[in-house]
């Protein structure tokens, strides 16, 4: 991922903004992270802006089991980017983002939440016809997302979502921002390749007979404290 994005031309508009998101909600709270763990900041734009105010901070992407208790603790800020969408099991994600805060310490975690890509959904509909695989990972809402973080024992939990739009001339270039932006299929059970005929039915359908289709993204963003 980090060499997808080190590229000029990367799309970064969804990293771009839960980056931006997490620095404005750290003025907000003026909460000054000594010890700060980021995951999923692909750009490095988050740690770079969080060391030029004095933190230090650990980058963790690939190499960290998001599903597994944290090899180090006591971050007084863990900021998750893009990541938890894809977890098989998302309360025990966001236990073990508590349990390696320090007391005191802050967690924010965004990602692609309930009600995205509603024109990719209905294209991959369109090519399986009848028998429709698993092309895409089940999703959280907002209400779902408050519901975890009370099981989950974060305090003073909070929920909330955001519309990012993006407009797309194919289908095609859709996927390609979806894989530079780490937002590709990961499923374990994934369908079968489509073919041909399939992938052209893809196409027709998210289009739908327009020049361009609007798609959104459904920032969902949990915030808590550890007491």
């Amino acid at each position: 991922m980090r060499v997808l994005q080190a590229q000029p031309d990367a799309p970064r508009f969804l990293l771009d903004d839960m980056v931006e998101d997490v620095l404005e909600r750290l003025a907000f709270l003026r909460h000054q992270p000594a010890k700060a763990l980021v995951i999923g900041d692909w750009s490095a734009a988050l740690a770079g802006a969080l060391e030029a105010q004095g933190a230090a901070v650990t980058s963790a992407d690939d190499e960290l089991d998001l599903e597994a208790p944290y090899p180090f603790g006591g971050f007084d800020l863990i900021a998750s980017l893009g990541v938890l969408h894809t977890v098989n099991d998302l309360p025990g994600a966001l236990i073990h983002i508590r349990n390696a805060l320090a007391p005191g310490g802050l967690a924010i975690a965004s990602f692609i939440g309930a009600g995205s890509l509603e024109h990719l959904r209905s294209a991959m509909l369109a090519a399986d016809g009848d028998r429709p695989a698993a092309r895409m990972h089940p999703a959280v809402d907002v209400r779902a997302g408050g519901q975890l973080l009370q099981r989950v024992g974060w305090a003073k939990p909070v929920v909330d979502c955001h519309s990012i739009a993006a407009s797309y001339a194919s289908l095609d270039r859709l996927v390609a921002d979806l894989r530079a932006q780490g937002l590709g299929n990961v499923l374990t059970s994934a369908g079968p390749a489509l073919g041909k005929a399939a992938l052209e039915r893809a196409r027709v359908a998210f289009l739908d007979g327009a020049e361009r289709v609007t798609e959104r993204f459904e920032v969902l963003t949990l915030s808590g404290w550890r007491s």
